[in-house]
């Protein structure tokens, strides 16, 4: 039996979180689920943001489904997810971008994954400082050869697993000519090795041009930690918004799975939120189990259900409650 670590999360991420359980146990997987605390809800209980038992036990899980976490100002952490990340060296960051029927998906056909460095760069915050009066912030870019080289490596080999034909390395090496220009010489290297797969290199700005123009040009594309964060989000914006985006976050020892969208405190106990992003970060974590066929399953159900558009959430366009989309997908199932 394979052991799943849920961390429910913050405002709407226990509702969407009971959801993913649902799902999973009507799925019939061979994984036994527990919870653990973190973010608010840890807080309440006068613990840390992530204590110590929650780490020891992502530590011990096979995966761990995590929900949307709000990391409160001025307090704690500077965020509970690059926490995470870090603790773990979680360096790469998935993000599968695919458009599914019935949504306000701006293209019908998208098929692309975005494959982001997660440990190293400005995203990472190393080196803040803010001068006395004010008047002056620094923040260090810090990009190693073994950090380009590990989620360089890692698009090139799911490219061949998943059995695409391209990988695009997003840089900025005309003008960041140390940092990303690193990236960018290590990646060439590299490509080297992947002579069945095509290795294509871009500047930051047109790759974010081409991704609004024509994104069907792009299979994966692999980039640094801040580059990533933000090309993500457009991607997602392409297909209907966040809350059809999953991801995951993978290390050699350690995998978190999470739904990228924000906590979303303005709608929280309403029960109006959609699961979806969370059900497709919940199908990433069974292939990450060797569960592909129950992954399948679920992945059609949601497919099956935004087809007939009968029963979706009102940000896609529909009426229905988040449990009585749950047990759409459960009938679809």
């Amino acid at each position: 039996m394979l052991k799943v670590l849920i961390l429910p999360g913050d405002g709407i991420g226990p509702e969407i979180m009971a959801s993913a359980k649902t799902l999973l146990t009507a799925l019939a997987v061979p994984i036994q689920m527990s919870e653990a605390l973190a973010g608010g809800a840890a807080l309440a209980e006068g613990l840390d943001l992530i204590p110590p038992e929650t780490l020891a036990r992502i530590t011990d899980a096979d995966a761990t489904l995590k929900g949307p976490i709000t990391t409160p100002i001025g307090r704690g952490f500077s965020s509970v997810n690059v926490s995470l990340r870090q603790h773990f060296e979680l360096y790469a960051n998935v993000r599968p971008i695919l458009s599914l029927p019935g949504t306000k998906a701006r293209y019908q056909d998208l098929d692309l994954i975005v494959v982001r460095e997660n440990l190293e760069g400005l995203y990472s915050g190393q080196g803040h400082s803010l001068s006395e009066d004010g008047n002056r912030a620094e923040l260090k870019s810090i990009i190693t050869k073994a950090g380009s080289a590990n989620i360089i490596r890692h698009a090139f080999e799911t490219a061949r697993k998943l059995s695409r034909k391209k990988v695009t390395l997003v840089h900025k090496a005309n003008i960041m000519k140390s940092t990303s220009g690193l990236f960018l010489s290590t990646g060439r290297e590299i490509s080297q090795a992947y002579p069945d797969i095509a290795f294509e290199e871009m500047i930051v700005d047109n790759c974010a041009m081409q991704l609004v123009m024509n994104p069907e040009r792009f299979d994966i594309i692999v980039t640094t930690n801040l580059f990533g964060d933000i090309l993500s989000d457009l991607c997602a914006g392409l297909i209907g918004g966040l809350g059809l985006a999953p991801g995951a976050n993978l290390g050699h020892d350690h995998a978190i799975f999470e739904a990228v969208h924000g906590s979303a405190p303005d709608i929280a106990g309403l029960g109006i939120a959609n699961p979806t992003a969370l059900l497709l970060a919940a199908a990433m974590m069974l292939d990450h189990l060797g569960l592909g066929d129950a992954a399948a399953r679920l992945r059609g159900a949601i497919k099956q259900t935004l087809t007939q558009g009968k029963c979706k959430t009102s940000d896609l366009g529909g009426d229905a409650s988040t449990e009585q989309y749950t047990q759409a997908l459960v009938r679809a199932l």
